[in-house]
């Protein structure tokens, strides 16, 4: 198995286009201990010739762009991209889709609900049916979204997207709005679960034995935004569990075996951003890598 970390960043990407908080700050500088990112998206392969991408992220274009294994290479128009998977309808998840739309055949895959959520906003019609397949995904369902690869998505506890909230959502509820995909090939296994409200027992029996764990590590503390003074949503409101504090997944997952633990969907405010920080040498320390866009794994 071939996983290309894309994009690594959450919603808005670091620097985020608007924010002088102190790591974009850092980042816009040019300052070598905060990597610029894109927002969150990954690309799986098993043979290097068909690939998977896992969420498209607005900044698809840029990222694919910064990835050779994914440039056309047949004719005038060819993608290696066979097919798209969609984890949530996040608009960082589900953006890069109006990108594809230059008449390049693939199958979207996604669970019935996620799919709706699409299907209701006729912006995503530039994806001509008649080109580009939409295939409902069942949970706990395996399936081959490319060939050597397959694939079981499994519900994790999440909400609704931003731009679907009506009211108060229910946060935590384990549905089809929110998955985890368990990708498979060669007898590896690697979780990627970019967005995640809560670890429970269940999920870590999903996960234990896994060779990798690509998981949700949008905030340091649930209150990262509010310390930064950037906004007033936790973690917890926005569908995201903490890495640190009670219930944080350091702790929670420690236990859990596990080959190598990643974070990806890191949000601009969270200070393991920055290299060499107190907060960044702790999740080191407790056997986690920062993902970068660019991370390879191969397995």
């Amino acid at each position: 198995m071939h996983a290309i970390v894309l994009g690594s960043g959450a919603g808005g990407g670091v620097p985020q286009w608007n924010c002088r908080c102190p790591i974009c700050a850092m980042a816009r500088a040019g300052d070598r201990r905060v990597l610029p990112r894109t927002q969150s998206s990954l690309a799986v392969s098993a043979d290097g010739e068909s690939w998977l991408l896992v969420n498209a992220s607005p900044d698809i274009r840029h990222q694919l762009f910064d990835t050779p294994a994914l440039h056309p290479r047949e004719g005038l128009r060819h993608s290696p991209i066979r097919s798209v998977l969609l984890t949530n309808g996040d608009v960082d998840h589900v953006a890069g889709l109006l990108t594809l739309r230059e008449g390049q055949p693939f199958r979207l895959h996604a669970t019935r609900g996620i799919l709706d959520s699409i299907g209701d906003n006729r912006v995503f019609d530039v994806m001509a049916q008649g080109v580009v397949e939409r295939t409902e995904i069942a949970l706990n369902q395996p399936f081959s979204p490319v060939p050597g690869l397959t694939v079981t998505l499994f519900p994790v506890p999440g909400k609704v997207p931003l731009w679907l909230e009506d009211g108060t959502p229910d946060i935590g509820a384990e549905t089809e709005s929110t998955v985890g995909a368990m990708i498979e090939a060669g007898g590896k296994r690697l979780a990627y679960v970019p967005g995640c409200a809560r670890v429970t027992d269940g999920l870590k029996q999903r996960i234990a034995g896994v060779d990798a764990l690509l998981f949700d590590g949008t905030v340091l503390a649930d209150d990262d935004m509010i310390r930064a003074g950037v906004g007033t949503k936790t973690g917890w409101r926005m569908g995201h569990v903490p890495m640190t504090g009670d219930g944080g997944s350091v702790a929670a997952l420690a236990e859990v075996p596990i080959g190598r633990r990643i974070f990806v969907h890191i949000n601009n405010t969270n200070p393991v951003l920055v290299e060499g920080s107190e907060e960044r040498r702790g999740v080191e320390a407790a056997g986690w890598v920062v993902a970068h866009d660019g991370l390879t794994l191969r397995m």
